[in-house]
């Protein structure tokens, strides 16, 4: 097993024991221990999908399914992909439901400890670091899909309690960990969102505090508000917080939305390479101010079956990787395994879990049932009316965090239509037995997918470099 030296916040660097500085690079492991709709396929969120599936599956195929799929979307051959690439660290975001039960509050699950175990330990066999992200926490600390949030609220900042519940899993996380190096650091919370701007540091402060109390040696990487693209609440208060990196997200618009060129104007505004590095210093204006290491926790375009539009997508990246460097930035792409959209691998057309849900994911593109990745076109007789009246209406109406299409399309698109859809996608696995639940799950295996050739090239390139 490699031995991965601690490393440790040194003024603007993260740093090893010598000294040495350590820019951290590698991917998010989205959709394994925190599933999410357009990685896996399914409409909506990870509690109401498996809640259908555990209702056709039965609960023995269920668990056979879950029991290889942990195994299947992430192992050996994954973590020694991601080390033939070059990459030195992996983000791995959990649900905090591997962990506690919310009707059983602060009794914690061993089996969530043990499944993070086995990828933390396989990685740096690989000599690769980990990041423990808690992306989804009780009660929603954001209003979208991937905090499991199946509403629009993100009841965390209300109630003491889910804060309480983050904090005692926490030390949990601190006492498995404290003694493992290999374990670069904790990111408390995915990109957290309060709409009152006033809640997020008190609650880092009192975390940084409960954490240190237990380990005082790892890396704490905490997310800004508003998705991790909102620095003003740090701006307002003392110095940041010691061992810290604070983390920014940084999604470039045309690799995200449709776009039909790069370089080239996407909703009305020119992009290029120079603005692609003007909101990268925006968003990490806070961590130069302050003299703290930049972490990029998140980025990338999703792809197309358009070959062409892929080539100006990876120009996308290529253009972010080279002002990270500039800039002295780790980051962590997202997402490393899915089932075509923005995977470094992805599940085959063809397998056994693609072409079950087939069905589903054609009915999910034509109503744009998915936010990320998908698209209105189809619904637009549904949106147009209540567009309409929101114009004569509402026509300031402009709700936290993006405003008023992107508030509607969340209730419309990705919780009204979704609903329905779920219950459908479930429907396909009536009938699934065990044999075939592992079956399904082995479409995940590193050797049963397929390679999306031109990122790894780029990134093989970019960190040869």
């Amino acid at each position: 097993m490699s031995t991965l030296p601690w490393i440790r916040v040194d003024g603007d660097r993260i740093v090893d024991e010598n000294g040495t500085t350590v820019i951290l690079s590698g991917v998010g492991l989205g959709g394994w221990m925190n599933l999410e709709n357009f990685i896996t396929g399914y409409p909506g969120t990870e509690q109401g999908i498996r809640r259908q599936l555990r209702s056709a599956m039965g609960a023995e195929s269920y668990d056979a399914f879950f029991e290889a799929f942990y195994v299947d979307f992430f192992d050996e051959a994954d973590a020694a992909h991601l080390a033939s690439i070059g990459m030195n660290s992996v983000r791995i975001p959990v649900n905090y439901r591997h962990f506690e039960d919310d009707d059983r509050p602060f009794e914690l699950k061993e089996e969530g400890f043990a499944r993070l175990d086995r990828v933390i330990t396989l990685l740096a066999r690989h000599g690769i670091y980990s990041i423990i992200d808690l992306h989804a926490l009780p009660g929603y600390q954001n209003q979208h899909w991937h905090s499991d949030n199946p509403t629009h609220i993100a009841g965390f900042w209300d109630h003491r309690q889910f804060q309480d519940r983050v904090v005692h899993l926490w030390e949990a996380l601190a006492e498995r960990y404290k003694n493992r190096p290999e374990v670069a650091g904790y990111n408390p919370i995915n990109e957290p969102s309060d709409p009152t701007g006033e809640r997020l540091v008190p609650f880092y402060e009192r975390l940084e505090a409960a954490v240190r109390a237990i380990d005082p040696r790892h890396i704490l990487f905490l997310d800004g508000n508003k998705y991790s693209t909102d620095f003003s609440a740090f701006n307002a208060r003392s110095e940041p917080l010691a061992n810290c990196v604070y983390t920014a997200h940084d999604y470039a618009l045309p690799g995200i939305t449709s776009a039909t060129a790069y370089p080239g104007e996407t909703r009305g505004e020119y992009f290029d390479k120079s603005v692609i590095e003007k909101t990268f210093l925006r968003r990490t204006e806070y961590m130069r101010e302050t003299g703290t290491p930049i972490w990029i926790g998140e980025f990338g375009p999703v792809y197309t079956p358009d070959r062409a539009q892929d080539a100006w997508r990876f120009q996308i990246l290529k253009d972010q990787l080279e002002v990270y460097r500039d800039y002295g930035a780790s980051w962590a792409l997202w997402t490393y395994k899915d089932i075509g959209l923005q995977g470094l691998v992805h599940a085959a057309a063809d397998s056994a879990y693609v072409s079950l849900i087939a069905p589903a994911v054609e009915q999910k593109a034509r109503l744009g049932v998915d936010s990320w990745g998908g698209s209105d076109v189809g619904v637009r007789d549904i949106l147009d009316p209540i567009d309409a009246t929101f114009d004569r209406e509402f026509p300031g109406y402009a709700p936290y965090p993006w405003g008023r299409q992107p508030h509607i399309a969340v209730l419309v698109r990705h919780i009204l239509l979704a609903e329905p859809l779920a219950e459908r996608f479930g429907r396909l696995f009536e009938g699934v037995d065990v044999a075939r639940a592992r079956e399904l799950a082995a479409s995940f295996r590193f050797e049963n997918t397929v390679e999306r050739t031109g990122l790894t090239e780029l990134l093989s390139s970019h960190l040869a470099r």
